[in-house]
């Protein structure tokens, strides 16, 4: 009992926390004049990445480095294929041209990067350097490119006194956000290796599954509120740019503080890491056709979500069918999906050009 309190407790101080935090966000960056994707892919992603940053580091400290890698793997796959999917169910979603050409790349070269990382079994301080290099690399991409695009506005004088006080009260909001979701996830962590080990659960299967789609609800919330208000590029972004953080970000600091090598199962190397790739790869063709994703598109993205979580429920109960899902994903699916991403890509460049 006093186990699953924690696990709800934890659970419901990191999504407050993470509303509070992206919602100071969203506030300050109106109070700066910022554009929405520009929003989208820096700070609400970072507030929407912060649970994620926070369960990584407390699984860093307790040694469930599982937990860490897997939460991260779990997550990027979660916000992807569900809530892209469930936003694109709400309405069809304009992709910006940025995202397309710069963003998604840098997004599917980062999932590479630590999966070429990770190859030897562990991700050691200097590859959590090398990502935090990336990471510093993407923002001022980012920024740069959205610095030359800002329309300058005219400002009085009496314009910086009137704002102060606002954008005061929106830090002290995202600092109490921030707060919750720390001892939320200390809370999380504790109870999820509390319930693996009862359970004779690995860590790895607990951080795909509950930690990773815990730490994405504030990512699926801002997401599918965005897409019901029409903040398409918010929608979008905030998924590009939280899974990047999660990547460089989240990663790289939790890599660099553990006080050892994050050690990779081989479970996560032969499957989830390349599902992780295929699945960030398949937003190729997805955004380049047309710049948009359908609603039917959207349902496809659920349907391999699908079949991935029943893999991951197979493979925990020890049912056969893990055994045939694996190897038709692996040896069939992924295959598919980069053939259909080459023509996907090949013909929308073809339809653009």
């Amino acid at each position: 009992m006093p186990t699953l309190i924690e696990l709800v407790s934890g659970l419901l101080l990191m999504i407050i926390g993470a509303q509070m935090s992206v919602r100071a966000a969203v506030a300050l960056a109106a109070l700066l004049k910022t554009r929405p994707l520009f929003l989208g892919l820096t700070v609400v992603a970072l507030g929407s990445s912060a649970p994620q940053l926070a369960v990584g580091l407390q699984a860093a400290f307790t040694d469930s480095t599982d937990i860490a890698v897997g939460s991260v793997i779990g997550s990027n796959i979660f916000n992807i294929l569900v809530t892209l999917g469930l936003s694109a169910l709400i309405i069809p979603l304009r992709v910006a041209r940025q995202l397309v050409r710069v963003d998604l790349p840098l997004m599917i070269a980062a999932t590479a990067l630590v999966a070429a990382l990770a190859w030897n079994g562990e991700l050691s301080a200097l590859d959590g350097v090398v990502l935090l290099l990336g990471m510093a690399a993407y923002l001022f991409v980012v920024v740069r490119q959205f610095a030359h695009g800002a329309r300058h506005v005219p400002r009085t004088d009496l314009e910086p006194r009137r704002r102060i006080w606002p954008l005061l009260g929106r830090l002290a909001l995202m600092a109490c956000g921030l707060a919750l979701l720390t001892f939320g996830s200390y809370l999380l962590v504790g109870a999820a290796v509390s319930v693996a080990l009862d359970l004779g659960l690995s860590e790895r299967v607990i951080g795909l599954t509950v930690i990773a789609v815990a730490t994405s609800l504030p990512a699926l919330m801002t997401s599918l509120i965005a897409a019901l208000r029409g903040e398409r590029d918010i929608a979008v972004g905030n998924i590009i740019g939280s899974n990047l953080f999660n990547l460089l970000g989240g990663l790289g600091i939790t890599a660099l503080i553990s006080t050892g090598p994050l050690s990779i199962s081989p479970n996560a190397l032969d499957f989830d890491l390349p599902v992780m790739l295929g699945v960030a790869a398949l937003c190729v063709p997805l955004f380049y056709s047309g710049y948009r994703i359908t609603r039917l598109e959207g349902l496809l993205m659920l349907g391999l979500y699908a079949v991935y979580g029943l893999h991951i429920v197979s493979f925990t109960t020890g049912m056969p069918l893990a055994e045939r899902l694996e190897r038709l994903m692996i040896h069939y699916a992924l295959p598919v999906i980069a053939v259909c991403i080459v023509v996907g890509t090949v013909r929308a460049w073809r339809r653009q050009h």
